[in-house]
């Protein structure tokens, strides 16, 4: 049997706090959710000014990177290549940049998908709250 490492509510705490950090540094409005290794959410944070959608995308955006073990981006590039027939996937929702797993000696804890500004802006949030953790 294998061990594996998961995330404890401190973890989730110090990430949820970053990623605020990085976004009110920058005068961001959005929405930082995080979810365990099954997709499941921890967290829902929608600071003020975010538009109400963002707590819907946000969630979406960490189940998919959780649940594919990569960047929600990866899944957007896809589409934008030409294979829309992925948008039929079961089960993945958010297939927009901004959903980064988090990844410890190559096992997937969770994820934080953030929505509400461009979504390169949101993938900076979102590493900058699991930097904190030291991943």
């Amino acid at each position: 049997m294998k061990s594996k490492p998961v995330l404890e509510l401190a973890d989730i705490k110090i990430i949820a706090a970053a990623a605020e950090a990085e976004a009110l540094k920058n005068n961001w409005a959005v929405t930082i959710a995080i979810v365990d290794d099954g997709g499941h959410l921890l967290h829902l944070q929608r600071l003020d000014g975010a538009a109400p959608i963002s707590a819907h995308i946000a969630p979406a955006k960490a189940n998919t990177a959780a649940m594919g073990q990569r960047e929600s981006k990866i899944y957007e590039d896809v589409i934008n290549g030409g294979r829309a027939s992925f948008l039929s996937a079961p089960y993945i929702q958010g297939m927009l940049e901004g959903g980064v797993p988090i990844m410890k000696d190559g096992q997937c804890l969770g994820a934080v998908g953030v929505s509400g500004v461009k979504s390169a802006e949101d993938a900076q949030i979102a590493r900058a709250g699991i930097a904190s953790i030291g991943l």
